[in-house]
């Protein structure tokens, strides 16, 4: 089911306002809180007869499947990747989302929506750059500048507590001199820790067309923050849905938590002494849960055509934390260098003459 959420004062497209973090409307300017499009969706419901939201027929599923839908504004055919949730209309310009991608297994439990609308990324995305000497000077061009993206991906997040022990042997050593003697004791103690520690928010990527390192970079978020899912908060965005099942990162993320405990563990043990040796040491999980949730990320990418190469750039949609390798265009740094050796080699050449 393809849905766009319109304006009821005037049918213009809705969108979420990141800065006032309502929904507003982009011809009248009306702004509606979470709570007031929440009423209005049942009321539209409620008008068509379903009173909750409609299974996707099987027309819709077999759109779906092939990636091909519907505008309900203008008519117009939306191609989309499989993962997409949430785009914009290439024709009429209104924000669409796929809510029959977002059904059973697929629906996240949680959402944080965008803080940061798109003047503050460019804000702060163009102060990063512009303490950089050495990029292409197209790079900093409005044409480039648009093609920032308000982006929603997908992530696992998982809590546990870890229980765990560590026996050690510790070691203390003192130095001192007598005369013309200088003596060393060392004294050899046995330590043994044990606690427990609550692992909290543990996120990691769920979609494999993503740039691992890119949206794990703009990590962490405020967790707080988060709201239970709305279909409403992706409207003016786009998002993806994930296609990777927990299974697929849980080994990644015990290992993770598990030499955390163990750092935490060693770290209590080693304390009071000069060094430790592990004797012994365990960690077992315990209360497990996991969430699917969306996080806001702004996405920048840059065609280096010179060396065929895409760069891409992520900020974090919630506190503006960049992410992302950036280009260097060597001629500028051929003339730093230059404009450094040659005087400096015109000297060293004087100065040889002279002498």
């Amino acid at each position: 089911m393809v849905i766009t959420y319109k304006c009821p004062n005037c049918g213009g497209g809705l969108q979420f306002d990141p800065k006032e973090q309502k929904y507003k409307c982009e011809f009248c300017f009306s702004l509606f809180s979470q709570e007031e499009l929440e009423a209005l969706e049942k009321e539209q419901e409620v008008e068509k007869g379903t009173g909750k939201e409609e299974e996707p027929s099987q027309s819709e599923e077999a759109m779906e499947e092939q990636s091909l839908y519907e505008c309900p504004s203008c008519g117009a055919k939306i191609v989309t990747d499989e993962t997409t949730v949430a785009t914009f209309c290439y024709y009429c310009h209104n924000p669409v989302v796929f809510a029959g991608k977002l059904h059973g297994e697929f629906r996240p439990d949680e959402v944080i929506p965008f803080g940061l609308d798109r003047k503050e990324a460019e804000r702060i995305f163009l102060e990063w750059i512009q303490k950089k000497r050495f990029i292409p000077s197209d790079f900093f061009s409005k044409k480039q500048i648009e093609k920032l993206s308000g982006i929603y991906f997908p992530y696992w997040l998982y809590n546990c507590e870890v229980e765990g022990s560590v026996q050690a042997l510790g070691f203390r050593t003192r130095v001192w001199r007598s005369g013309d003697i200088q003596y060393t004791e060392t004294k050899r103690y046995e330590v043994d820790r044990e606690g427990v520690t609550k692992i909290r928010n543990v996120a990691k990527n769920a979609l494999k067309k993503a740039d691992h390192d890119l949206v794990e970079g703009v990590l962490p978020y405020q967790m707080e923050a988060r709201k239970a899912f709305s279909n409403t908060y992706l409207t003016g965005f786009a998002a993806e849905n994930r296609d990777m099942d927990r299974a697929e990162i849980q080994s990644e993320i015990y290992m993770e938590v598990e030499n955390f405990a163990k750092e935490n563990l060693r770290a209590e043990a080693q304390q009071s002494y000069e060094r430790i040796q592990i004797v012994n040491q365990s960690v077992n999980r315990k209360d497990e849960s996991w969430k699917y949730v969306l996080l806001p990320v702004w996405l920048l990418t840059y065609q280096d055509k010179k060396r065929d190469r895409v760069y891409y750039f992520a900020l974090n949609g919630q506190t503006g934390r960049m992410c992302g390798e950036l280009p260097v265009d060597y001629k500028k740094l051929s003339l730093l260098f230059a404009s450094i050796f040659v005087p400096l080699l015109i000297l060293f050449l004087i100065g040889g003459y002279l002498l």
